[in-house]
């Protein structure tokens, strides 16, 4: 039972942020247009991806899980190019969400951008992670 609290009590936390993440980037999407509005959701989506990764190893380091979400988004990006994610998400609007469309080169550069803030930010939340990260300056 107490494997069961510890295993609920280390997701919890990535399951709530997914949930927070999720609404942000429908918010910027609803709220925002144009560059900003993109850019913003492509970090927000490497965002997610991190949660997701700490949702499923809420033990991994933060300099991993940054490396999987960017590579995770890269490979979408990448099979973007394919152009199969585009034919899907005309019939699917989760599929759309999900994979997107079309391949833009910027959009890796963005997913770098996120999975490198949510890992300081992850670091930052973790017992003793202000200090660790007062350390690394």
């Amino acid at each position: 039972m107490n494997d069961l609290r510890r295993g609920l009590a280390a997701r919890l936390p990535a399951a709530a942020a997914a949930l927070l993440i999720v609404a942000a980037g429908l918010g910027v999407r609803a709220a925002m247009t144009g560059d900003l509005a993109k850019y913003a959701g492509d970090a927000l989506y490497t965002v997610l991806v991190y949660a997701l990764v700490v949702l499923v190893a809420p033990r991994v380091r933060s300099a991993r899980a940054a490396l999987v979400a960017a590579g995770v988004s890269w490979a979408v990006e990448l099979f973007q190019a394919t152009g199969l994610p585009d034919a899907w998400g005309r019939r699917s609007g989760l599929v759309h969400l999900v994979l997107g469309s079309t391949f833009n080169p910027p959009d890796l550069l963005w997913y770098v951008v996120g999975a490198a803030g949510a890992a300081l930010l992850h670091r930052a939340l973790r017992p003793g992670g202000t200090a660790a990260l007062a350390d690394a300056n």
